[in-house]
């Protein structure tokens, strides 16, 4: 997909975009340089809520407590 950026260095999402993505008007945006190329990133109104339940399953808990096993012997 390819939009023009206006003078007023607007462009258009389109619209398939913003329908899978959840982007509407008042969406906040975050732009991020990796130094190669741009990402646009939607930011969610309630971020917390949207975060909530991302690592489930990745046994978090026990990973740290190896890690603090695998500190505690380097010291």
């Amino acid at each position: 997909m390819r939009t023009v950026v206006t003078k007023r260095g607007q462009t258009v999402i389109p619209a398939s975009l913003r329908k899978k993505y959840g982007i509407g008007g008042g969406t906040r945006l975050q732009w991020i340089d990796t130094g190669e190329t741009l990402k646009v990133v939607p930011i969610p109104e309630d971020v917390i809520r949207e975060l909530r339940g991302m690592a489930s399953g990745e046994a978090l808990t026990r990973k740290l407590l190896e890690e603090r096993v695998r500190d505690a012997a380097r010291e």
